[in-house]
């Protein structure tokens, strides 16, 4: 006899469907739609003014997600709260401020500031003022591992770097130097800034171009109109990108072809080249002390000898808040609101902990929200600096960052995992749950470096971005119905990454984001419940690093 559900009042409230019916009659922990949808309605709202780190946003979002996690019934830091404090620097550059350079011929170039150059400091000084020699030094890279060194032992000290973003392409001879077609660490400006200062230069400057960053000029140009953060003092005198048409113009006024200098920075052979041009820096900031939190709960393990050992769910919680400089009459919008990037995470890890409270596993779940990842992942290197819960007996990390919300799918994107035992545990979990692992492609956008889990990566602890159709942009995965409507939607958020178009809508299909923290939950109980902590493979290179 076969018998047909009818679902309650009280379920269809809660957001459950008939296919959600097994998992609830086994009592096994079940993500629900309804408080998902509530918390990421809410977190994305102009209330919120977009949840800017060191603004009054950012103040109200860690505020709801402290009480959230009472209310949930997550437990507490040793200290009784959910805060982790987090102290970093801001710096706001001011209008008086000022880059021009001098090139051959006399030539004076003055680009505009948002349109032809941006530029802040990471030195921690209100007033930064020099003139120094440009030097071009390629891809700005030194690995020892690929046998290569931009800088040839090149004297830096005191002069600004200009390099390229991205790292050495693949080559017919060498195509899987620095990892083929995918992005390397190598490739990430954050490692490029960090370069410059351990040389001594006076600064950097990136020649951006949308194919070599994987986004467009109004990303940075953004990102530089805001308040900047850095965890400690003592960085850059002037860090920024040039438009390609002023790096182009800028080392043409002195005798050089920009293309060429691009073709020479593909051989090992490559010797930095003296651009015979200077710049002239004179910026005034705003400087202040600031500090912001990590939100952390925890749902406490209860087999004896595993509960000291944890699994970490993390998902940032801030944006790049409002533009405070603009009039309060003016009614262009000025929010910036993240609501895929990254109230989607945020929220959905709130969802998650409500069923890891009611159905405990063997290990411990930390369940992390932290602060400033638009800033460079600064929340959770803090973090990773003084950990809540110690790395030796933290098992893995798995990071939710801009989530699916164009429809469920038929396979999960792990990107990542395969540097770890999470990646045969995660097709374990997915077969269980009818999905496919989604098909590995090169990560030519760098996605691995540039969310929470790659700090917990760098201190060898297992991690990695999970269910990445949004954050990849590439639109590879397959969708249980709409198959093309469903990835242009997917890929055509790429024009709403970090601009004020990230906006909640009330139409969204949340179904794939529900499904993506379904497979997030359930691959952290596998994790938390499994015989042995998740271990890097043998000759990765965060194999090496001791937790």
């Amino acid at each position: 006899m076969h018998f047909s559900p009818r679902l309650t009042p009280l379920a269809i409230a809660a957001g459950l469907t008939l296919a959600a019916l097994p998992a609830l009659a086994q009592n096994l922990p079940l993500v629900r739609e309804a408080p998902l949808r509530a918390h990421l309605s809410f977190l994305a709202d102009d209330l919120l003014e977009g949840r800017g780190t060191g603004q009054r946003g950012g103040e109200l979002a860690v505020r709801y997600l402290e009480t959230q996690a009472a209310l949930i019934g997550l437990k507490p830091l040793p200290d009784g709260g959910y805060r982790q404090p987090v102290r970093f620097q801001g710096t706001r550059l001011l209008p008086a401020s000022s880059v021009s350079f001098h090139a051959g011929g006399g030539t004076r170039l003055t680009p505009i500031p948002g349109q032809g150059i941006v530029y802040g400091t990471g030195s921690g000084k209100a007033s930064v003022s020099f003139e120094a020699p440009l030097l071009f030094v390629g891809y700005g890279v030194k690995a020892e591992e690929e046998n290569w060194d931009d800088y040839k032992d090149a004297d830096t000290k005191g002069k600004i770097l200009v390099m390229m973003v991205n790292d050495p392409q693949p080559t017919a001879e060498e195509p899987n130097r620095f990892a083929g077609k995918a992005y390397t660490y190598y490739g990430r400006w954050l490692y490029k800034f960090e370069e410059a200062v351990r040389r001594g230069a006076a600064g950097v400057l990136l020649i951006h171009t949308t194919p070599s960053a994987s986004y467009g000029w109004s990303v940075p140009a953004n990102g530089f109109s805001h308040e900047r953060f850095h965890l400690n003092a003592g960085g850059n005198g002037i860090e920024g990108w040039l438009h390609e048409d002023t790096a182009r113009e800028l080392v043409g006024a002195s005798g050089f072809d920009l293309d060429e200098l691009r073709r020479r920075a593909e051989r090992r052979d490559f010797q930095p080249v003296d651009l015979k041009a200077s710049a002239k820096v004179e910026l005034r900031s705003v400087v202040r002390q600031v500090e912001q939190f990590n939100v952390a709960g925890i749902a406490p393990g209860t087999d004896a000898r595993l509960k000291d050992q944890a699994v970490i769910y993390s998902a940032h919680w801030d944006h790049l808040g409002i533009d405070e400089g603009v009039r309060r009459d003016d009614r262009t919008d000025h929010t910036f609101n993240g609501a895929i990037d990254n109230a989607s995470g945020t929220a959905a890890l709130l969802a998650m902990a409500a069923e890891a409270v009611r159905h405990p596993a063997k290990r411990a779940q930390v369940f992390l929200w932290p602060a400033a990842e638009e800033q460079g992942l600064l929340g959770s290197a803090a973090y990773v600096a003084n950990p809540v819960w110690p790395l030796n007996k933290t098992s893995a990390d798995l990071n939710l960052d801009s989530m699916n919300f164009v429809g469920r799918t038929r396979d999960i994107g792990v990107a990542g995992a395969e540097r770890s035992s999470l990646y045969e545990t995660a097709g374990q979990v997915a077969k269980k749950m009818g999905l496919r692992l989604a098909p590995s492609i090169p990560d030519i956008s760098g996605a691995y470096f540039r969310a929470d889990h790659f700090n917990f990566a760098k201190a060898g602890v297992p991690a990695f971005n999970v269910g990445s159709a949004v954050f990849s942009g590439d639109g590879h995965f397959e969708f249980e119905k709409d198959q093309k409507a469903s990835s242009d939607k997917l890929v055509a958020f790429k024009k709403d990454y970090h601009q004020v178009s990230d906006e909640y809508r009330p139409e969204w299909d949340l179904s794939g984001m529900v499904q993506q923290a379904q497979f997030t939950l359930n691959l952290g109980y596998a994790v938390a419940n499994a015989p042995a902590m998740a271990s890097f493979n043998k000759g990765d290179a965060f194999a090496k690093v001791k937790r």
